[in-house]
C-alpha cells in the first residue's frame, strides 16, 4: 500500500504532494513501482496535527481521485468523515482507511452498502494529543479487544468479513515500547488481514536517531519484521525498496 499525502503538514513529506499534479504524478510512480493499493489522504493525522475542514479535505482529494480512475489498482482513501467517505467512494475509491475505525456517527452507514473494503485502525486519543504520554495496562490486550469490537460492529452493520482489514495503529497513541510489543506479537491481534504502517515513523527516530528523511533502512527492517509476524498489507512510502524486501523474503520462504 503506497502512501500519497495530499497535505501541507504530513510528517513524512511535508507538503511535497499538496499540488494535485504532484500528487497524481507520485501516485502513478508508486503504482509503476509495484504498489498493489494506493492510500490517498487529504488530512494529516500525524502527532500534533490540527484537523482540517470537510471542504478542505474534499478539495484536496477529489481532483486527484478523478485523475486516477484509469489505474488498474484499487485506491484507498484515508479519512474519518462520513461525508468525505461517501464523496470519495462516488469518485472511484474502493477502500476506506479510517484511523477512527468507523466510530464517527454515520460512518458505518456511509460505507456498509457500497461494497468497498475498509481498514479499521486502533488509535488512543486524537492526533493532536495522542502522543502525550500514552499509557496502557496491557497494550496487546487492549488493542486486540478494541479491534475485535470494531470488527463486530462493522459485521453487524452489514460489512462482510471479506471486506475488512485491521491496523493496530503503530504510533497512534503509542510509545516506541508499545509499538515493539505489538510488532513482536502482531499475529495474535486478529484473524483478519493485518495492515502494518511503520514506514518512517518516530519510533525509528527513537531507535536509530535518524531524522525522517533518513529512515529508509529502518523502515525496511520493520517491514520485514512485520511480514515475519503475519502482516498482509504494508503501508509504506518507499514502494520500490519494500518490493525488493518482499521479493527476497518470498524467495527465502519458498525453498524447494
Amino acid at each position: 500500500m503506497g502512501v500519497v499525502n495530499i497535505t501541507p503538514d504530513s510528517f513524512s513529506d511535508g507538503g511535497r504532494f499538496l499540488d494535485p499534479d504532484a500528487a497524481v504524478s507520485h501516485a502513478r510512480q508508486l503504482a509503476a513501482e509495484g504498489a498493489d493499493i494506493l492510500d490517498v489522504g487529504g488530512e494529516s493525522t500525524r502527532p500534533g496535527a490540527v484537523p482540517v475542514s470537510e471542504q478542505q479535505e474534499l478539495e484536496r482529494l477529489l481532483p486527484v481521485l478523478q485523475r486516477l480512475q484509469d489505474l488498474k489498482i484499487p485506491v484507498s482513501v484515508d479519512t474519518r468523515r462520513p461525508a468525505v467517505m461517501k464523496a470519495v467512494l462516488a469518485a472511484g475509491a474502493s477502500m476506506i482507511n479510517d484511523v477512527q475505525a468507523l466510530n464517527e456517527p454515520y460512518a458505518l452507514e456511509a460505507v456498509a452498502a457500497t461494497g468497498c473494503a475498509v481498514c479499521l485502525m486502533h488509535m488512543k486519543g486524537q492526533p493532536a494529543t495522542m502522543q502525550q504520554e500514552p499509557r496502557y495496562d496491557d497494550v496487546l490486550r487492549e488493542v486486540k479487544v478494541f479491534l475485535k469490537e470494531v470488527v463486530r460492529k462493522a459485521r453487524f452493520a452489514g460489512i462482510g468479513q471479506d471486506r475488512i482489514v485491521v491496523d493496530p495503529g503503530f504510533g497512534f497513541g503509542k510509545t516506541a515500547a508499545h509499538n515493539m510489543t505489538l510488532l513482536r506479537r502482531l499475529n495474535e491481534l486478529s484473524d483478519l488481514p493485518i495492515v502494518a504502517g511503520l514506514s518512517r515513523k518516530s519510533t525509528l527516530g527513537k531507535l536509530t536517531g535518524r531524522p525522517v528523511q533518513e529512515r529508509l533502512a529502518g523502515s525496511l527492517a520493520l517491514a520485514l519484521l512485520a511480514l515475519e509476524r503475519g502482516a498482509r498489507i504494508l503501508r509504506v512510502h518507499d514502494v520500490k525498496e519494500t518490493r525488493d524486501v518482499i521479493a527476497v523474503w518470498q524467495a527465502y520462504k519458498n525453498e524447494p
